[in-house]
Formats: structure tokens, sequence, C-alpha cells
């Protein structure tokens, strides 16, 4: 996993190809999940505090919006990251050029397709999405012998899977409650961020600062098996006193697991920082999550701690992390990028504990966090699309 972010020592090498976006996975998918996380959440606010575009029912129905965040932003994010990580697992190649523009071109019309009076034509167009996406991962994996990251092709089949139902109960030939199959995404989303920041942040964190940080034998297993039993909790409807003691064991393995990791030694170094800080919201969502399983809070402020904070975070900073190696620069964040860090957190810090102090001040907290959010990822767009869509700086592929 290291080589995913190493970086070539020597003087640049002019660029083989100056325009350089369709070289590799994560260069149009983390431009165009940026620009729809900009975009879309700007609207949606607006909509949801003025009924503006009320008439629209992918506006007018928060469950829309929850399935847009989840099967539209962050599915594009998690299968760019893959397509760029599983190259460098492999030495196998990974969809690029007219494949990869044909997957991106799949994923955009599942978006445009939603606001149109063909509503399966998105399904059938995210389903398409998915199941390239699975190609794309499945064949290098297969022909490298990779079998440790072979569950990643699974996950995304199930993704899939979980977006075609969602569809499906939308539109009455399903009879189960859609909201099942966007939480059955969202803990899908939350256990690819638990495996990979078990990997990846405390790596980053010793290379960087040349810190000891501990991965402790026995609770890597509690920590990602208390999130599956969440999963399989919620998914199989069990009663809230389960759904809580799952919720709240997790809680409990995901802080001790993060308390080794040194998170007071990335302060000085945001593209650091944001990493912790938004696996951190992991512990805050679960811990919600077991009290709003017993009606002490509301469900939807254990969502947007989650949505928000860790799935928001961790985005922003894998995407300015990745970008930055996969580019041939340094593994250092901007002033531009250190702003977007912040605006992030706050507008998770909105999101989540306005409304609980202050109840009537929620519809301010979705306008507020709203906006945040869509200058964070606005600032994400500003400053990488120059860089995704240029080649290399040290002249090497990808």
């Amino acid at each position: 996993m290291a080589s995913l972010l190493q970086i070539e020592d020597g003087p640049p090498r002019p660029p083989a190809r100056p325009f350089a976006l369709w070289a590799l996975g994560f260069r149009p998918l983390y431009l165009v999940a940026g620009l729809f996380a900009a975009l879309s959440i700007a609207v949606w606010a607006a909509s949801f505090g003025t009924g503006w575009l009320s008439g629209s029912a992918a506006l007018r129905d928060p469950l829309w919006h929850a399935h847009e965040m989840i099967f539209g932003f962050a599915f594009a994010v998690i299968v760019g990251f893959l397509f760029t990580a599983v190259r460098n697992w492999t030495g196998q190649p990974t969809p690029e050029g007219a494949p990869l523009a044909a997957t991106v071109a799949l994923w955009l019309a599942a978006r445009i397709l939603l606001f149109t009076p063909w509503p399966l034509a998105a399904a059938a167009a995210d389903a398409a999405f998915a199941l390239a996406a699975a190609w794309g991962i499945g064949m290098p994996l297969y022909r490298s012998g990779n079998r440790r990251n072979a569950f990643f092709v699974l996950l995304l089949v199930a993704f899939g899977a979980a977006n075609v139902a969602f569809h499906l109960a939308m539109a009455g030939l399903l009879e189960l409650p859609a909201r099942r199959f966007t939480q059955l995404g969202l803990d899908l989303v939350l256990f690819v961020m638990v495996v990979m920041g078990g990997r990846v942040i405390p790596m980053f964190t010793a290379n960087a600062r040349q810190v000891r940080v501990r991965r402790l034998a026995w609770l890597e297993p509690i920590a990602l098996g208390s999130v599956l039993a969440l999963l399989g909790a919620s998914l199989a409807g069990l009663p809230p006193e389960a759904v809580a003691a799952c919720a709240a064991l997790a809680a409990a393995a995901h802080a001790l697991r993060i308390s080794f990791w040194r998170p007071w030694a990335t302060i000085r170094h945001p593209i650091l920082w944001i990493l912790h800080a938004s696996y951190a919201w992991i512990v805050v969502h679960l811990a919600l999550r077991a009290l709003a399983a017993l009606d002490l809070v509301a469900a939807s402020t254990a969502t947007h701690a989650l949505t928000v904070g860790a799935i928001g975070g961790l985005i922003l900073g894998m995407m300015t992390r990745t970008s930055r190696g996969h580019t041939g620069r340094p593994l250092q964040a901007s002033a531009i990028e250190t702003a977007a860090y912040a605006l992030i957190q706050l507008a998770a810090a909105v999101r989540v504990f306005l409304p609980l102090a202050a109840p009537a001040a929620t519809l301010a907290a979705i306008e507020i966090s709203g906006a945040l959010w869509s200058v964070a990822f606005g600032l994400f767009v500003l400053k990488f699309w120059p860089i995704l869509t240029r080649a290399r700086l040290d002249g090497r592929p990808g």
C-alpha cells in the first residue's frame, strides 16, 4: 500500500502527455465527484430551505439526497481510488483512456437520468457503472493472484446491488423500505473507511512524523467485526437494543484504535490531521448511533456525523493526498487545501452539534453546513482541476 503514494526521486522530466485526464482512474472520478459534491449540496440545501425546484422528486425527497451522496458521490471516489490502488497493488493495468471515459460516462448518465421521466434508466446506468468498476479491479486482481484485496470486488458488487434495490423500492417494485438500502450503502462506505483507514492512516503518520504508532493484533478484528455486526443488525432489522449494543462496542473499539495512532503528533501537518480528525468522526457517529437506536437523539444527527464529518473529511483528505502523490507533487497541503479541510470539519460540527444544542436551529444548521461543504469541495475542484488534467511533473505514466 505504501507504493500508492510514493514519489520517484530525481529531477522532474518534461511531461509525456500535456493532457492526462484519462490516464488513471482517480483523475476524472475525483474531479466529477468533487464538482458534484460542491454543486449538488448547494442546490439541495437551497431547495430544502426555500422549496426552490421542489417539483423535482430528486430534490424534494431526502431519500434521493441520501442516495446521491452515497451511491453517486462517495461511490465515485471509492472507484477512482480503487482503480488507482489496484494498479499499484498488482502491477496490472486498470481502466484508462476510452474504457475509463466510458465508465465515467455511465456514472454521469445515472446522475442525469435521475432528473428525467425514466428513473429505471438511471438504475440501469448505476448498475452498469458498478459492474464496470468491479470488472476494472477484478481482472487485475485475478491476473496477479492478489487474493488479499479480492473482497473489494464483492464490495463493489454489493454497492451496485444495494443501489438497484433502492431504485426498485422507490419505484414501488420492491416491497422493502428504500431507507434500508441507503443505510446498507452507508454501512458499506463505513466498512471501506475502517479497512482502508486502518491500513493507511497509521502508516502515513509513522512515515511522515517518524513516530511509533501501534496496531494491536487483538483489537483489529474487534474493530472491523463490530462494524460488520452493526451492518448485519441494521440490515436484519434486529431490536434497537441489539443495534445500540453493536454501535457502542464499535465506538469503543475505534476510539481505542485511533488513540494508538498518535493523532496529536499531526497537529502541524494538515495533510495528516485531516485524516485523523475525520476518522474521529466515525467514533462520534457510532456513539450517536447507539443513542439514536434508543431514541435518545435524532437518527439524522448520527447519520451526518458519518456523512459530513467522516466521509466528507476522509474523502477530501485522501483525494488531495493521492492526487498529489500520483502527479509527482510534494505531500504537503497548500493554504487552499488546509482551508478546505477546516471548512469540512466546521460543516460537520455545525450539522451535528448545533441541532443537538438548539433543535429549533436545525434548518439553519442544514443551510450553513451545506454552504461550508460546498465551498470546501469547490476549493478542491479549483485547486486540483489543473493538476488532475495535466501529466505528472516527473514524467512518469499515470
